[in-house]
């Protein structure tokens, strides 16, 4: 796996960053790595980024963002998946990171699961990009892509977490992501996966897939 994940992250260079790896690089707050990871959910990259730009050049503070009305919140994030849901959930957790954390959002996993709303990907996401910490975000493309080469045999994303923490390399961790992201979008898609052009082609099991291209 090593190797592959090598050989992958050669392949993507060139290729645009997931909205929330390029919100870390560009804003380098944990913040603003949180609520982009919040406004991605069930929403296209195109889509994401765009939002949390608008969102940002209004609040890129727990303080700044509770100075909004939520429908203020909402027209900045739409279009969006669940845009109204997320302006109340973005507010919610802003005012406990204010009230409970002093402003700065938690940096352990145990303390970003506390805030209601965030899920073991979105918290270890956080950790990987707001604070570059090692830990592993599996997504549907991390899940599926580590089950289709073989690297791993679980019914679940946490199950593949699971397994990765016991059999990847740290050095790793923080690169899963984003690199198997990048490759699900671009090349090993959920139906007819690209295999032709795919540089791991020759050592992937290739399972569950009936057809390629």
């Amino acid at each position: 796996m090593v190797k592959i994940l090598a050989r992958l992250q050669r392949a993507v260079r060139g290729l645009s960053a997931p909205s929330v790896t390029l919100v870390g690089k560009r804003w380098r707050d944990p913040y603003l790595v949180l609520v982009s990871c919040l406004l991605s959910l069930r929403t296209k990259d195109t889509t994401t980024l765009p939002a949390a730009e608008r969102l940002f050049g209004l609040a890129d503070t727990p303080e700044g963002m509770l100075k909004l009305s939520i429908p203020q919140v909402e027209r900045a994030v739409y279009p969006v998946g669940f845009y109204r849901t997320k302006a109340r959930r973005i507010r919610d957790i802003s005012r406990v990171i204010l009230n409970q954390y002093g402003g700065r959002v938690p940096d352990t996993l145990e303390g970003l699961l506390s805030l209601k709303g965030v899920g073991q990907k979105t918290a270890n996401l956080v950790l990987v990009e707001g604070f570059g910490k090692p830990a592993i975000c599996v997504d549907t493309h991390v899940h599926r892509i580590t089950n289709r080469l073989g690297y791993v045999r679980a019914r679940t994303p946490d199950e593949t977490e699971r397994v990765l923490r016991g059999k990847l390399p740290q050095v790793f961790w923080k690169d899963i992501n984003w690199v198997l992201v990048l490759w699900g979008q671009n090349i090993c898609r959920p139906v007819s996966p690209k295999c032709s052009v795919c540089p791991v082609s020759g050592v992937c099991r290739k399972v569950g897939v009936t057809a390629h291209r």
